[in-house]
């Protein structure tokens, strides 16, 4: 016989706390209000907690009975009832439904609300058609294959992001309990059974040689702040959106210091960049002409973020053939073939994270005095042969 009676169910609804009737069958009241019914039971040597409904839709009677049910399934019948539950919510959620809510979840960790709107795009581009409707507890590697295979091999970097945000998507799926396998999505990543991609293809570069002479074309290019930016760019070997999204705020001019905040890097990890003589120049240039009302050190059109493709535009309009990331690795080349600085400390000028969990320990101090040195050594490197020991600023005489 229970312990417990409808009076009393209906008196304990305002008091938060747990409830036995016996025979493992408790009543749930939350802190929020919310009451619901569990019956504890043993499976496999292990305590489980099945949910048996709200106490608005299931009565004490009926709690009862379901109860009984669920203790006679696992002890007679040998039933994996949780096992179970999670199938049947596996089988009821689509893959479009568990990326959205992926989206939703991550969306306020995108670099930026157009990366957001570029994840959310390729899915519906890529995998959508093929896998939206699909319970997302049910997609295998055959599946995977069957929605990426063409885009694989003509556009084979789109591929392979589709490929990661689709087991990105079945890997939060398989934490929330959508997918029943023992293993999360990773293991489908089915790389082995995809054709083979072509060769990509990298970011084509100015020749290191070639950077000084390219400065003096710049400086008499036209336009003030994409070509302010690019030589920036070229002169922190930074990344397009770093220059791009940086404030005056990220910088300590009097230390020639710019802290670039994670939510701007690539790797979301904060990014302290020593600064040239030469870099300092072109701030000094930008804070000549700032535009009063925003903080944005190369403002774009209307005082906004500059678009993405201003600078590489600036390329175009001088028929140079690079691009603007392209002197990314004219830096590291130099560094390579032209001086004696250690391939970490390159790498560290670049934000790249060394894959040797053990050196990494030990560079925590982030090498900023070698840093220095060699952005110091690339500065003086990109204005010689211009006859300057600095490039001057804009609006002085060259």
């Amino acid at each position: 016989m229970g312990k417990l009676t409808a009076n009393e169910v209906k008196a304990v609804l305002t008091k938060p706390g747990t409830y036995s009737d016996g025979d493992g069958l408790f009543l749930k009241v939350a802190k929020s209000g919310g009451a619901s019914w569990l019956v504890r039971v043993q499976h496999q040597g292990k305590r489980r907690d099945i949910g048996l409904g709200s106490v608005k839709l299931v009565s004490l009677a009926s709690a009862r009975a379901k109860a009984a049910e669920s203790r006679k399934a696992i002890r007679e019948d040998g039933r994996d009832l949780i096992a179970e539950k999670r199938k049947a919510k596996a089988a009821s959620v689509s893959f479009r439904e568990a990326a959205l809510t992926f989206y939703d979840a991550h969306k306020a960790q995108w670099a930026n609300a157009k990366h957001g709107d570029q994840w959310l795009s390729t899915m519906e581009t890529y995998a959508f058609p093929n896998l939206g409707r699909m319970s997302v507890g049910t997609v295998t590697a055959a599946d995977i294959i069957a929605t990426i295979s063409e885009v694989w091999t003509s556009k084979p970097e789109t591929g392979r992001r589709v490929r990661q945000r689709i087991c990105a998507v079945l890997d939060f799926a398989h934490a929330r309990g959508w997918r029943t396998t023992e293993a999360p999505a990773r293991s489908l990543m089915a790389g082995k059974s995809l054709p083979k991609q072509a060769a990509g293809k990298h970011h084509l570069s100015m020749p290191y040689a070639d950077i000084s002479a390219f400065l003096i074309r710049l400086r008499v290019s036209g336009g003030v702040w994409g070509r302010m930016a690019l030589e920036f760019v070229i002169f922190t070997a930074a990344r397009s959106q770093e220059v791009r999204l940086a404030t005056w705020a990220e910088f300590d001019l009097e230390n020639a210091l710019w802290t670039v905040p994670a939510d701007h890097m690539k790797m979301r990890r904060e990014h302290v960049v020593p600064l040239s003589p030469q870099a300092l120049a072109v701030l000094r240039s930008s804070a000549a002409v700032r535009v009063v009302g925003t903080d944005i050190v190369f403002p774009g059109a209307n005082q906004g973020i500059m678009s993405d493709m201003t600078l590489l535009a600036v390329l175009r309009r001088m028929k140079e053939p690079a691009t603007v990331h392209g002197f990314r690795s004219s830096f590291r080349t130099w560094v390579a073939e032209e001086t004696n600085y250690p391939g970490e400390v390159a790498e560290a000028a670049l934000a790249h994270q060394n894959p040797n969990e053990v050196e990494r320990a030990y560079q925590r101090g982030g090498l900023l005095d070698k840093r220095r040195k060699l952005m110091e050594a690339w500065g003086a490197y990109c204005a010689s042969n211009t006859g300057l020991a600095q490039i001057a600023p804009i609006g002085q005489a060259i």
